[in-house]
């Protein structure tokens, strides 16, 4: 677990500029140090010659000044940690989400649901304490030390030295405490990770342990895991505080010997007292930022942990993208002719899904993707949308998209709605809102909505949580609505829907057909994934798909 590490700066821009705030302010607190040290050396030392009061008054004056510089300067750089976090926060939630829409819902799937998002929303809000506490004290650490020990050499070479062999000593402690709490932090992750799927696992099949009578077992494993995590976080505890208690005595026994140094040599004559006070007043800001920074470290653990599983989902390597202006290009110019897979194969890891598949997709038909379950239907839909790597060629109107063009031609619905919390009409504009900044297009939700054979569900319908409110038979098509409202906002030339009427009784599948009928009347390539005999006979082209004999 590094200190600063470089993938934070790689990928959110929002740390550099902190970096560089906090060096400034760093080095600004720590000229304010020496000279609040030197002022009140000089206001005790004319106290003790007794000077008069007119004398002392401007130094008092001034140090009262730098006593308040002070203090603004530590607003500052506490107001820019908490600035610079928010904004990180923000930059590497914004690149994580993207990665994972690049990676399909097929990766998705493959991880553990809870656990991604709890890196994204707990894990990422641990960074606070990274960048407010641990950081600034960082910075102040490798900005002041090095100030402070060189002031104090020139004042005093012997107190110079003193600090010089023993400050290294503080950093050891600081490692070896550093390995053990690394350990007991990864622990404590690894628990909340587990606690949050639990959870998500139970409160998703809540509705059947009832059923069967089986929610005691599983309340009685959520307590567990639950106990578990107070264990490891009560664990956690006890380690930072007993670091933080080594880190304070070895930095009090530091500046204790100073002390005992300079009270020896100013007994004796060989120390003025102007100048063993001064080195008195700097020997504790020496060794306070980098005590600090072992204590602060206990603090930033949490968002270190996660920042780890973060950064290893956008280190994951991906299909080589396309450049910005050949996606933009493809995005603009695709979208008259028809779709065609010329040798397309598929795998999922070392089993052979789909083989040198040959298919063509015309405008101003309909066509279906048949097959029996596991054949690869699902799988042919994913490569098609860009989330699977392929073999072979996929080229429209005749021009080869590449594996990482941005699918700005197509339009798409899945098995699963993925309804939100809101109204019916943002619900169908969802992912095409952005072509129209003055909302939905009221006019287009309701022919969407028609189109899908869900004419009779209002568009200012509020629902709930996952489309609460809605039978599944309409769910699915609202999604099918979403996908035809994006085809129609933005002139999508390409429309593909996954099982879109596996919950549809026959009536309300006939009014989908007629629907997509009318896509395909406009020039557009529908492609409908489907076991349905009445999508089948409704059908200009069907695609029948042959499952492999794997040996």
């Amino acid at each position: 677990m590094r200190p600063l590490d470089p993938r934070l700066l790689r990928y959110a821009h929002a740390a550099r500029r902190f970096l560089l705030v906090g060096a400034l302010l760093g080095l600004a607190q720590t000229l304010v140090v020496i000279a609040f040290a030197w002022l009140l050396t000089r206001a005790i030392t004319f106290t003790v010659a007794g000077e008069p009061l007119r004398t002392i008054a401007p130094t008092l004056a001034a140090l009262a000044g730098v006593v308040v510089l002070r203090s603004v300067l530590i607003w500052l750089l506490e107001v820019a940690a908490n600035r610079g976090a928010a904004q990180v926060k923000s930059q590497l939630r914004a690149k994580v989400i993207a990665r994972l829409a690049e990676r399909g819902p097929d990766w998705v799937a493959s991880r553990q649901s809870a656990r991604l998002s709890t890196v994204v929303t707990t894990g990422l809000d641990a960074l606070d304490n990274y960048f407010a506490r641990y950081l600034p004290q960082l910075l102040l650490t490798l900005i002041a030390t090095p100030i402070l020990i060189i002031v104090i050499l020139s004042q005093d070479l012997i107190s110079g030295l003193i600090v010089i062999v023993v400050i290294p000593l503080i950093p050891l402690f600081m490692i070896l405490i550093g390995r053990v709490t690394q350990s007991v932090q990864q622990e404590q992750w690894q628990a909340m990770q587990r606690l949050s799927t639990g959870f998500l696992d139970v409160v998703g099949g809540l509705g059947t342990l009832k059923i069967y009578g089986r929610e005691r077992r599983q309340f009685d494993r959520i307590r567990s895991i639950t106990e578990e995590y107070r264990t490891r976080t009560m664990k956690v505890l006890r380690v930072s505080f007993l670091s933080g208690f080594v880190l304070e005595l070895a930095a009090s026994l530091s500046v204790a010997i100073i002390a005992v140094s300079i009270g020896l040599r100013l007994i004796d004559g060989a120390l003025l007292l102007g100048v063993g006070l001064f080195v008195l007043l700097l020997a504790p800001e020496v060794f306070l930022p980098v005590r600090q920074v072992g204590a602060q470290f206990h603090a930033a653990a949490d968002g270190l942990a996660a920042a780890e599983e973060l950064f290893a989902i956008l280190d994951d390597e991906m299909t080589p993208e396309v450049s910005q202006a050949d996606a933009v290009a493809h995005t603009v110019q695709l979208g008259v002719g028809s779709l065609v897979l010329n040798g397309v194969s598929v795998r999922h890891g070392d089993t052979l899904v789909i083989d040198h598949l040959h298919a063509e997709f015309a405008p101003g038909q309909l066509s279906v993707l048949r097959g029996v379950s596991g054949v690869g239907k699902s799988t042919l839909v994913a490569a098609l949308l860009g989330f699977v790597p392929f073999t072979g060629t996929l080229t429209l109107d005749g021009v080869t998209v590449p594996a990482g063009a941005t699918r700005g031609w197509l339009a798409w619905a899945g098995q699963r709605p993925g309804l939100f919390r809101g109204t019916v009409a943002n619900n169908v504009a969802l992912g095409a809102a952005s072509v129209d900044s003055t909302g939905p297009d009221h006019r287009l939700v309701v022919q969407s909505l028609r189109w899908a054979g869900a004419a009779e569900v209002s568009p200012a319908t509020v629902l709930g949580v996952n489309g609460e409110g809605l039978s599944g038979g309409q769910a699915q098509r609202i999604a099918a609505a979403r996908a035809i409202y994006r085809a129609l906002a933005t002139d999508c030339h390409v429309l593909i829907l996954d099982e879109p009427s596996s919950a549809l009784d026959s009536d309300a599948e006939a009014g989908l057909l007629v629907g997509l009928r009318h896509l395909a009347d406009q020039g557009r390539v529908v492609i409908v994934v489907s076991h349905r005999a009445a999508v089948a006979a409704a059908a200009d082209n069907v695609i029948e798909l042959q499952e492999l004999t794997h040996v």
